[in-house]
Formats: C-alpha cells, structure tokens, sequence
C-alpha cells in the first residue's frame, strides 16, 4: 500500500482529495494536517466524509514514513513548507499550487494528456490549474501539428468553488445566486501556464490567447468555448484529436452538445467540436475540484508508482 499524506486538509480539494485516496485500492492515508483544525475529525469539517473515515487532522507534518505527500495549501506557500521540512529521500510529491508548474526545482508539468512519460519518471509533480487544464486539453492536439497560427479566443464559465473555501464577497451565495460576472479578463494567472506548454508542445510561440474567464452561479465544473482560425475540415479535426486521445484514460471527443453534468463528479474531459466558416469551435467540460484539482492529481499519483492511471477514480456523473 502507497502511504499517503496531506498537507493543507481543510479546503474544497483536499476534502475531494480525501475521498478519493480513502476508496483508493492501493493507498493508505495516514496523515492529513491543518494549521487551523489541528486535532479534529477530518469528518467535522468535511460532513461528507462522516462515516467514511475516523482520520483527525494532525498537529505534526511527520513525512518519514509516507510515500507520497499531496500539499494542498495556498500559492506561495511551496518554497517556505520545504525550508523548514525537509523532503525524506524517495518521497514523491504532488504540488497543487502554481508555485513550480513553471517545471522549475525538479518539478514535472502534471498534464497526463501532455507528457505521461515524463510523470512516470517523476519525484517531484506540479499540478495542473483548473482553467489552464480545460483549455489545455482543447488545444494540445492543434499544438502538435503546429496548428495555433492565429488569436486563440477562450471564454470559460466556473464553479464557484473553483475561488476556494473561504467566503468572499463573490463567493457568498447571496451575490452568486442567479448572478453572473467576468474576472481578470485577458490576465487570468492561469494564461501564464497555458502558453508555455502550449508553446513548448508547437515549437514555436503560439499566437495571443484571449481569455475571459466568467464566475457562474453553480458550485463546480468548468465550461469552456475555445475557437480559432483552422484550415482542417470538421471531420479532419475530429480524426485529429480522436488520434490524440486514443490511448488516454480519461479524454475523449463527443459527438454533441456538451453540458457540465456529463463530467461533473468525474475525473473526465470531454470536447465537442465545431466549425463555422474558417473558425474551430472546441467545447471543453471538466469538474475544476477533479480533473481540474484532485482527481488529476491522483492520476499523477498512479503514473508515478506504476498503476493504472484509472485506479481510485472510477467514478459516475451526477447527470441526475
């Protein structure tokens, strides 16, 4: 069994996290930390886990005799926690702050869909963003034939709990309700992540991203519509990505109209695509606290110890 621990336990995607490693076939958790519940049942504090687990959240970060450690804490906080903890030899890490996805320190970019390869040789794994993973996973098969060759339009709708645990003045439910708004248009933090990969993927840099991202009144899964020029006919592009996703666990192409309760509850991708003129419209649909957060970083988990990546997230849709 693979010793797992967490480091940040108390927000949104540690508390999925949680319930994927405790129905893990191969895990054993044994430490899950919180500054700030220190000594209280992890239950407490993630109702949806009563009866599932009796773990309590530690006071001590004791890493000796874990295998694996998930840090789920803020971004920034990477640097600091590894001055003052020292990473025992051979213990592997997922990182789910933006702190290293510059593949900086030894990290590996954790984009399975990207360079598997890569995360199978892995010690050290930053995990993807959620936005930057929806839009990733739309792009990636245009990159490899060198395909972004002109402004890539993207506006995608989030969760709210894509902003995290602690209430905001645009994450209370009394502003979210019925109620939507765009963010950090054309400057998303995310942007930064996408175009070097996308960049390194083509060869060359790619053309302006123009990226809208839009706070939605539900509470997860990202919805996003991504179009630009492409000289492929709709069936050439569908082959295309259908090729670039063949031997991939959990992305694939659909023929249809896509909505968020084909994905939500699941560690999926699914893309629809368009045409309309010379424009490729591609559709892309995630759960931003699974395949956006937790679910793609114990797929990371699997590739790095040799299983199969689908292990621990065989899981059903809540489509009703």
């Amino acid at each position: 069994m693979i010793r797992a621990g967490i480091i940040g336990g108390a927000g949104y995607t540690a508390g999925e996290l949680i319930r994927l490693l405790i129905n893990h076939p191969n895990v054993e958790l044994v430490m899950v930390h919180s500054e700030s519940h220190a000594g209280e049942r992890v239950a407490e504090v993630h109702p949806g886990l009563w009866g599932e687990t009796h773990l309590r959240f530690s006071q001590d970060v004791i890493l000796d005799s874990l295998d694996v450690l998930f840090l789920c804490h803020a971004h920034g906080k990477s640097g600091a926690f590894w001055e003052t903890h020292p990473a025992p030899e051979g213990l592997r890490i997922v990182d789910f702050a933006q702190d290293y996805r510059d593949q900086s320190n030894g990290y590996v970019y954790g984009l399975p869909e990207w360079q598997a390869d890569k995360i199978r040789q892995a010690q050290m794994v930053a995990n993807p963003g959620c936005f930057a993973t929806a839009i990733q996973l739309a792009l990636l098969p245009l990159a490899k034939e060198g395909l972004l060759r002109n402004s890539v339009h993207i506006t995608a709708l989030t969760g709210s709990t894509g902003a995290g645990a602690i209430p905001s003045a645009t994450t209370h439910f009394s502003w979210r309700e019925s109620n939507v708004s765009s963010y950090k248009a054309f400057e998303h933090q995310h942007l930064a992540e996408i175009r070097r990969n996308l960049s390194d993927r083509q060869s060359k840099i790619i053309p302006e991203l123009n990226f809208v991202p839009i706070r939605g009144d539900f509470t997860r899964g990202i919805f996003a519509s991504v179009y630009t020029k492409c000289p492929l006919t709709l069936e050439e592009a569908v082959q295309l990505y259908n090729d670039y996703y063949a031997e991939t666990p959990f992305t694939f192409t659909y023929g249809g109209s896509l909505d968020l309760k084909q994905v939500v509850n699941t560690n999926k991708c699914l893309l629809s695509l368009e045409k309309h003129g010379r424009d490729l419209l591609i559709t892309s649909v995630i759960d931003n606290l699974l395949k956006g957060a937790s679910g793609q970083a114990v797929q990371n988990m699997n590739l790095m110890f040799g299983l199969d990546e689908r292990a621990g997230l065989h899981l059903k849709a809540s489509a009703f």
